[in-house]
């Protein structure tokens, strides 16, 4: 039982200690309503419920974001999100930007997108295999035919 003690002290004293090692999450790039993304209602409700988290500059921080070792798998996710997509400057992408975007939207909504440890607390985040089909067929409805050099 003194083992369990002491062990239980020194855990608690760790976690205690690594919230002095703060994540400065970087300010996401100014933009303004004219450089985020358009799209139907729908789907726009379904990206701002689902992808606006980590893929925008509109991340809602939980207050379990704020809380090492929690904190840094968040601001990772967040920052990788942010690298890979980011729907907020939507419109300063190029065009051949945007159209590996929408590949790789209607590719990873089938099965990676929300991530599955994302999901597990934002319940509210699922999307429905129906949903899901409708982002898809609107990523796909934007990808531009390539000609044929033939």
């Amino acid at each position: 039982m003194k083992t369990l003690k002491i062990f239980l002290g020194w855990l608690i004293g760790g976690l205690l200690v690594i919230q002095l090692i703060q994540i400065k999450v970087p300010e996401p790039p100014k933009a303004g309503p004219q450089d985020e993304i358009k799209a139907p209602k729908e789907i726009m409700a379904l990206l701002k419920k689902s992808c606006y988290d980590c893929h925008s500059n509109h991340t809602r921080w939980p207050w379990y974001s704020h809380i090492a070792p929690v904190s840094w798998e968040v601001d990772s996710h967040v920052r990788d999100g942010r690298d890979w997509l980011n729907f907020s400057i939507w419109n300063r992408y190029s065009e051949e930007k945007k159209q590996k975007l929408y590949k790789g939207i209607a590719k990873s909504i089938d099965w990676k997108m929300p991530p599955a440890d994302y999901m597990w607390i934002h319940k509210d985040a699922r999307l429905t295999p129906q949903e899901r089909q409708a982002i898809k067929a609107w990523a796909q409805s934007h990808i531009k035919k390539e000609e044929s050099p033939y």
